[in-house]
């Protein structure tokens, strides 16, 4: 659901996954990408794909996190070789 809302509102997406800055940067990012996209339309895409891409990178990097988490508390799994 996430990255539907990212894929059509941007920088409200961005604010509801906890990325204020990335948020501010793509509401910046829309500005440029609107004027010149009457020239080159695909610049319109730019910011709901950077707003898909940093969704994606926040929720790879918790799950990420996670299984840091995981194996600095129960220690890693019975098959791994050192």
């Amino acid at each position: 659901m996430i990255y539907i809302l990212a894929a059509l509102l941007p920088p409200r997406g961005l604010l509801l996954n906890g990325q204020p800055f990335s948020a501010i940067f793509n509401l910046v990012l829309i500005v440029p990408c609107l004027l010149l996209g009457l020239i080159f339309p695909l610049l319109w895409l730019v910011p709901s794909l950077h707003a898909i891409v940093a969704v994606h990178m926040r929720r790879e990097d918790r799950k990420h996190r996670e299984i840091v988490d995981a194996i600095e508390k129960h220690g890693p799994p019975p098959w791994f070789l050192r």
